[in-house]
């Protein structure tokens, strides 16, 4: 009886992870939007990005050539441009785990309903207004007459306005504003996700609050960082509107350079090439994401 009932028991498990036939209907939709609107699009992208360049055209010739990526990879413009979008990246995806991690911890732990709860609606308070209003409000504080400027002015605490926007620093800024809710919404569905009796058991051991946190809730709240980290930088690297706006065409990334080549030159083919390679850092990245789950998880993901 114990070897039917663990025969049974393996049947019921495997049952949970197979879709029956008459499922696939229901997963069909997502499947066809997945296939038309990503995979079609990023394998015409790729395709099109091996093409002679011809202004104007933005279907495949057939006339193959390597001639977009060696202008790439051989003119320190766009060389300048792939490291500048990758640095800025990692600065924005550093910052906002370092911002983002303690607020999401409060949020999960926080044993006051109303207290998580308020928090809650703040970070998604964020996410309610359009990405370009966020921005315009971000520039009248940061801008050479905004607040900030004028207040400090007014105090004699500078005698000319800082520079807060047209830069680096300004584009870091908005992005982290932009991406910070990804992030803490990332980590605090992993930190609820620990077993609260693993910390009161190392506080039970004399272990003190940072203690607990370095060898207990950090590690096994990693898979919220890796999907955060991989969220923000995916797209903090891609984001074309945060550094037209917040860097005044000043701060060129890959994406500007795609807008550039497809919307004022009209040469698709250089423009797809560009993208191919913003595309390709993106799964390095994910790559980079699976590899650490891997070792986290032990091998088993």
């Amino acid at each position: 009886m114990m070897a039917d009932a663990t025969i049974q028991k393996r049947t019921s498990a495997r049952s949970r992870y197979v879709l029956r036939p008459a499922l696939w209907w229901l997963v069909a939709p997502a499947i066809v939007f997945f296939l038309i609107f990503f995979l079609i699009p990023v394998a015409s992208l790729f395709a099109i990005s091996f093409d002679k360049a011809a202004s104007g055209v933005i279907t495949f010739q057939g006339n193959f050539t390597l001639e977009n990526f060696h202008r790439i990879f051989s003119r320190a413009l766009y060389f300048e441009a792939i490291g500048r979008s990758v640095g800025i990246g990692a600065m924005v995806t550093i910052i906002c785990l370092v911002i983002g991690y303690p607020l999401a911890f409060i949020i999960a732990r926080t044993l006051r309903p109303g207290t998580a709860t308020l928090l809650t609606i703040l970070v998604l308070s964020a996410l309610q207004l359009d990405m370009v209003i966020r921005l315009y409000g971000m520039m009248v504080l940061m801008g050479d007459k905004g607040i900030i400027n004028t207040v400090l002015l007014g105090l004699g605490v500078i005698r000319q306005p800082l520079p807060l926007m047209y830069n680096t620093f300004g584009v870091v800024v908005g992005l982290v504003q932009v991406t910070l809710p990804f992030m803490i919404l990332s980590l605090i569905g992993a930190i609820k996700s620990i077993n609260p009796s693993l910390e009161e058991a190392a506080r039970s051991l004399g272990s003190t609050r940072w203690h607990v946190m370095r060898t207990v809730t950090w590690p096994l709240s990693l898979p919220g960082i890796y999907a955060g980290t991989l969220l923000v930088f995916a797209l903090a690297i891609s984001s074309y509107v945060v550094p037209a706006l917040m860097g005044g065409w000043k701060v060129i990334t890959l994406p500007i350079h795609i807008y550039q080549q497809i919307a004022e030159v009209g040469r698709w083919q250089f423009g797809a090439a560009i993208a191919s390679i913003l595309f390709v850092t993106a799964m390095i990245a994910l790559a980079l994401y699976i590899i650490a789950m891997r070792r986290n998880a032990g091998g088993r993901v």
